[in-house]
């Protein structure tokens, strides 16, 4: 099932090598939507410069060449040089058609297959989950999920923060509070905040704790028993409270997604050594460098990426390059993207050019960093709770179903569920809300957290789009008839229907681009233009009480397509359609 505007592209080529010669059989055809038409071809314009013509006479030349047959109705020449192309009605509804019998709606698998790892998420144990760490999971489970359908070996990676110094403190303060706290669930652990707090305040107020703390950083480093035993509580502890986060936002990360610091812990000394052996890295004011090309100063001087501190400690470039140098050397993985905050860009551009230097990136492994904006307030400030704490992801999602809840209620719906139905749904829709919101914005802008416009069911909101498919299957609920039994044909009357149908046949060429660029905010967007269409059609082309027998199967059919679209296309973001509403 072919986008209109790639097909037409490729045609357009064909006339322009047939009236100009092969050599612009690859020349861009300028295909864009148009007020005038269904798309306008403008290549015309560019391309009588190169002719030394006239725009316009280029134009009608192509025009002369292009195959319509069974595609385009209508092809004129306006301006100095602009083809208007008027798509077929039959061929817009034959395509459309085409919705209902395929499950992935005209997207082929993936020709050449990547392994694609995808990073994201990536909190730290023995720390709770905070605003920062919400546009990261969302966005991040969005691209796992496209690059899945797509066909791609997608492998989900969250690189947690569980090692380092601050596990000496840590392990301390559990034996402090006696270790069985932990079994039972207390509160004093199970609060990782209050618990990571707890446990800084004492290392910076008592010195024997403190040195006990630094010891205990020794005997992890080196793989003691009974230190690993006990680390792995505080590592247990955070996985439950990480899953319990995931289940309510409804993302598929599970624990064996997770790669944390540690797993690489033992392939940094021998990535240093490589790095060293090659000429890479080497020793500056006592720690150990790399100076990739390219990054200077203020004053000019070359910028370090330190793989070594001068204590002999490691840090998170080290591992960042230990994790490259193992995923290319013994996961070989063709893509990997870094869902990470803008902040870390410089980051990621120094640590990929000392990768490429080291030869562990080359033309066939690709590296990118899917820059991720922060989360504002109404003020316009980074969003924090009155006292100006960090905002807890729980608390956040908590209140996100509580006023989904309030605005359900608000609103006229469907009053044959119970009251099991209605937490389910009202789950959804806060969910939904919240996670729409976000991915409806492209990932590396600044976006305003604004509760009342998100769970809001007007708008470009999670709930409107949740609202229509819900009202879609009313529809078939009231007439009787199943979805996947609307067989249509589906024919075009309204102007309505067409712009409907059109919009629908957009939905391959928008997921793969949204898989090749790692910006899902494309696909919210098209959804949302889905869903904008439908309500148009909805308004002008009555569907159970239609003129005729055939109007009503032909839109039943319409609608079918319609469901499905926007079913798969919410569902690739992660956002749940409730059946009723």
């Amino acid at each position: 099932m072919p986008d209109p505007q790639h097909l037409l592209a490729a045609r357009v080529q064909a006339a322009l090598a047939a009236a100009f010669g092969p050599s612009y059989a690859d020349a861009d055809p300028v295909i864009r939507p148009s007020s005038f038409a269904d798309l306008q071809a403008n290549v015309a314009l560019p391309l009588a410069k190169k002719l030394d013509r006239k725009p316009r006479d280029v134009a009608e030349e192509i025009v002369a060449n292009l195959d319509t047959a069974g595609v385009v109705s209508d092809v004129q020449v306006s301006g100095p040089g602009f083809i208007n192309l008027t798509l077929s009605d039959g061929w817009i509804a034959a395509e459309a058609q085409q919705i209902l019998h395929d499950d992935r709606l005209g997207v082929p698998p993936a020709d050449k297959p990547q392994k694609v790892v995808v990073e994201y998420s990536s909190p730290n144990v023995a720390k709770e989950m905070h605003v920062g760490h919400l546009r990261t999971t969302i966005v991040g489970d969005a691209i796992a999920r496209i690059l899945a359908f797509l066909g791609h070996d997608v492998v989900r990676d969250n690189h947690v923060g569980d090692w380092g110094t601050p596990f000496g403190m840590l392990i301390e303060h559990l034996l402090d509070l006696g270790e069985d706290a932990a079994a039972r669930g207390d509160s004093s652990v199970s609060d990782l905040t209050a618990f990571y707090q707890a446990a800084r305040q004492k290392f910076d107020g008592d010195e024997a704790f403190a040195d006990r703390s630094r010891s205990r950083v020794v005997a992890l480093q080196a793989g003691d028993p009974e230190t690993l035993r006990l680390w792995n509580v505080l590592v247990d502890v955070s996985k439950r409270y990480f899953n319990a986060v995931y289940g309510q936002l409804g993302v598929t990360l599970t624990d064996d997604d997770i790669k944390g610091e540690s797993f690489y812990n033992d392939l940094l000394a021998q990535t240093v050594r490589e790095l060293e052996d090659k000429g890479i890295a080497v020793i500056s004011d006592g720690a150990l460098c790399a100076f990739p090309a390219g990054f200077t100063g203020r004053e000019g001087e070359p910028l370090p990426v330190i793989i070594r501190k001068s204590d002999g400690g490691y840090n998170y470039s080290t591992t960042d390059l230990a994790t490259i140098r193992y995923r290319v050397d013994t996961e070989h993985v063709d893509r990997m993207i870094y869902v990470v905050g803008t902040t870390q860009a410089l980051h990621f551009q120094m640590v990929f050019a000392v990768a490429r230097e080291a030869g562990w990136l080359s033309g066939d492994v690709q590296a990118e960093h899917a820059q991720i904006g922060s989360v504002l307030g109404t003020d316009g400030k980074l969003l924090r709770t009155r006292a100006g704490r960090t905002v807890k992801l729980s608390e956040l999602l908590d209140e996100a179903v509580e006023r989904a809840g309030a605005a359900f209620d608000d609103v006229q719906h469907d009053a044959s569920f119970d009251a099991a139905d209605r937490v389910a749904i009202v789950r959804d829709v806060g969910m939904g809300a919240v996670k729409y919101a976000d991915l409806s914005v492209a990932r590396d802008s600044e976006y305003t957290f604004d509760f009342d416009r998100m769970i809001s069911f007007h708008g470009k909101t999670g709930p409107y789009l949740q609202y229509a498919t819900a009202r879609i299957r009313s529809i078939f609920r009231k007439g009787g008839v199943a979805p996947q039994d609307a067989a249509g044909p589906i024919v075009l009357g309204h102007p309505a229907e067409r712009a409907l149908a059109l919009e629908l046949l957009r939905f391959g060429t928008v997921v793969q681009q949204a898989g090749d660029t790692a910006e899902p905010h494309r696909l919210a967007n098209y959804v949302f233009a889905v869903a904008d269409a439908y309500t148009t059609f909805h308004e002008n082309c009555p569907v159970l009480k239609a003129p005729d027998e055939e109007t009503k199967a032909s839109r039943l059919a319409l609608c079918a397509a319609t469901l499905r679209t926007l079913v798969t296309g919410l569902d690739l973001l992660g956002v749940p359609t409730p059946e009723r509403m």
